[in-house]
């Protein structure tokens, strides 16, 4: 095993590609823990109010709809009633919301919940049945309805008050039709026949949520304002806020939409239109996402085997250090170690903090068992430094997301050149590893 260079080096090949069994199997936890923590979240946003969705005001009025149907029978045919609705968006939308978060606690599982208060406010200009072809003997005035579209309505903490027109009417659970929203609230309203009135409205909403919470516009002009002490929000969705400040103390934000930046009309009849490809709002991050960061790093376990391993197999060349396959194996566990310790301390301290540690104790183990068996200071202090180096390499990839990348094929190749430097002379075809010889 000594003399035959061929089969030693098959050999560490072969060790390093076993290791990564154990690797994947580290990353499959990280996977698991990872999907508790998501129970975790729900468990919690069960009992809480889920991510909310919030769509409308609508307003709808039913009407009569008349098809024929033909008996397969005797081929009669007969008319049958069925009662559509015809929905109109207000003209004018403002909305005001102040969330208040909060960190709740699942075991060693961080969660964000938040209490909203949310004041909405607008009008409906006139309601205008002139581009629509339905006779107005049909329409059905008297049912007409306001629809409000909440994604969990056990966050709904307090009665809500419609004020239309100066008049308060009291919401009622549910929805009557699923053309728009499949859950929400709606109210009985009072509108004239074809008169030109204008439908002033406004209500207050406070609303529990977990994490999440996103607006539909459905004004022509649609107005919203955000503000929140919670200092690392994510503004997503089909709209990015107008103004926006993010500060240590919270953040306010800005969305004005009008009706031409949306792929739905004012007015519509039955499900012709989808309303939810235009949510936007915000997502309160938490601050680290650990797991996230665990699995960025052990995509380089190969990374850490490989340069270690060559390092010991140019000790072995260079220096005539026999290093048996065995100590190929245990050092390359003490490597793959790094990242259950990494996992396990990042679920508890913050993440920079757990690499940290871990690194530093796998340090301390690998250059202990080096400094045993090659009883040398100076090849002990080579094998420290070049994975010392190698973990703070790591640590700036995973701070430098948007540059990771570039930073890690840089730093590869100055890798490879700098083993190509060093390997320059040996006379590989005339190696003897025995140092006897």
């Amino acid at each position: 095993m000594k003399n035959n260079l061929l089969f030693k080096t098959a050999l560490i090949i072969v060790i390093a590609l076993l290791l990564l069994i154990p690797t994947a199997m580290i990353n499959d936890l990280i996977y698991e823990r990872e999907n508790t923590q998501q129970l975790a979240v729900e468990e919690v946003s069960s009992k809480w109010g889920a991510e909310q969705t919030l769509t409308g005001p609508i307003l709808s009025i039913p009407y009569y709809k008349y098809i024929k149907q033909y008996s397969k029978k005797d081929s009669a045919e007969k008319i049958i009633q069925i009662k559509e609705y015809i929905h109109f968006l207000p003209d004018v939308l403002d909305v005001n919301s102040s969330l208040k978060p909060e960190k709740r606690y699942r075991g060693i599982y961080e969660i964000v919940v938040y209490n909203s208060n949310i004041q909405f406010s607008g009008k409906f200009n006139s309601i205008e049945l002139s581009n629509i072809d339905i006779p107005i003997k049909d329409i059905l005035f008297d049912k007409a309805f306001v629809t409000i579209g909440i994604n969990d309505l056990r966050g709904i903490e307090k009665q809500i008050d419609l004020n239309w027109n100066k008049e308060n009417v009291s919401f009622n659970p549910g929805t009557v039709t699923n053309d728009i929203v499949n859950s929400g609230i709606n109210a009985d309203v009072k509108i004239g026949i074809n008169d030109k009135t204008s439908y002033e409205f406004s209500f207050n909403l406070d609303l529990k949520g977990s994490q999440l919470l996103h607006f539909i516009p459905v004004g022509k002009t649609s107005d919203f304002k955000m503000e929140s002490v919670w200092n690392n929000p994510s503004f997503n969705g089909a709209f990015l806020p107008d103004s926006r400040n993010v500060s240590e103390s919270g953040f306010n934000a800005h969305w004005n939409i009008i009706h031409l930046n949306r792929n739905y009309p004012q007015v519509w009849v039955g499900s012709n239109h989808s309303v939810k490809d235009a949510a936007f709002g915000v997502d309160l991050l938490l601050p680290i996402d650990n797991y996230q960061k665990s699995t960025r790093t052990i995509k380089y376990a190969i990374l850490f085997i490989a340069l270690t391993f060559m390092v010991f197999f140019f000790v072995e060349i260079l220096n005539k250090k026999f290093i048996h396959p065995i100590q190929y194996i245990l050092v390359g566990f003490a490597l793959i170690i790094f990242f259950s310790l990494l996992l396990a301390l990042s679920e508890h301290i913050k993440f920079n903090y757990a690499f940290i540690l871990s690194a530093i104790l796998t340090l301390i183990l690998i250059t202990g068992y080096v400094k045993a068996i090659l009883k040398s200071n100076n090849l002990t202090f080579l094998i420290s430094g070049v994975l010392a180096i190698l973990y703070t390499f790591i640590f700036v990839i995973i701070q430098l997301q948007d540059y990771a990348l570039l930073i890690g094929s840089i730093g590869l190749f100055i890798i490879l050149g700098i083993v190509m430097y060093f390997s320059r002379k040996i006379d590989w075809y005339n190696i003897n590893l025995d140092k006897n010889n």
